[in-house]
């Protein structure tokens, strides 16, 4: 298996399921005792968080691509930035490296595209909501039609991740709340439902949705363990153009 790099802390609790779910994938494909080689560089949140919604972009591209380089030097042969929302700086990380970075939205959109859907609703921050890096490359690369929530419900989706998710916690009325959010978007036309933050996954479930739910954090688990065990995972990941 080739070592699999975790650019997280965004937050740590959605990069405890990424670990979880690497190892598990491992396991299931390797056997019994087998466990994921991994590396992970993890951030301090509130750090990253403040930089967030001060808008300050440029300093979390030269923290990330700086993360990126250690992982690299320290000899990890493809990157994962563990968060939705990062991606936005996608291709500054990919530049700066020469491993490959799996992109958490294409395995995303192949799966989508695969099962037929086109348009999609998307849960996520509102940086991921609002902003045009993720749902663009859903659209211009894929082909899909992508909708979001309202304004309003867009705040609600937002205040859960960083008031509740990020924190550890589960509520079941924010539950509720994003089982509502996800009907009108259903009401809207949406065929399926991508949990675009890799925090949602700790609240809804498939069973909380009426249509079928991609979740990213799942997703790009297993395309990073399929890469890892490809025999060339350098050039296989390597692949995937980072536009």
């Amino acid at each position: 298996m080739h070592m699999i790099g975790l650019i997280g802390g965004m937050s740590w609790e959605s990069s405890a399921e990424y670990y979880r779910l690497l190892n598990e994938g491992a396991r299931a494909r390797l056997g019994a005792t087998a466990s994921a080689r991994c590396l992970l560089w993890s951030f301090d949140f509130a750090e990253i968080e403040a930089l967030q919604h001060a808008g300050d972009w440029s300093r979390l591209t030269e923290r990330m691509v700086d993360a990126a380089r250690r992982l690299e030097a320290a000899g990890t042969d493809l990157l994962l930035i563990c968060t939705n929302t990062m991606h936005r700086m996608a291709s500054d990380v990919q530049s700066a490296v020469a491993i490959p970075l799996i992109h958490i939205a294409d395995p995303t959109a192949e799966r989508i595209v695969a099962a037929g859907f086109r348009k999609v609703g998307l849960l996520g921050t509102a940086f991921t909501m609002e902003h045009d890096f993720y749902k663009g490359r859903l659209t211009e690369l894929y082909g899909l039609e992508v909708i979001v929530p309202d304004a309003d419900d867009r705040a609600t989706v937002h205040r859960i991740i960083y008031d509740e998710l990020v924190a550890g916690r589960i509520e079941p009325a924010s539950r509720e709340a994003y089982r509502a959010v996800i009907a009108r978007l259903v009401d809207a036309g949406a065929e399926a439902v991508i949990l675009g933050c890799t925090e949602i996954m700790l609240l809804v479930r498939q069973e909380d949705s009426a249509v079928p739910i991609f979740d990213t954090t799942a997703i790009h688990a297993d395309a990073a363990l399929d890469h890892a065990l490809a025999t060339d995972a350098r050039i296989d990941a390597a692949q995937r153009t980072i536009t």
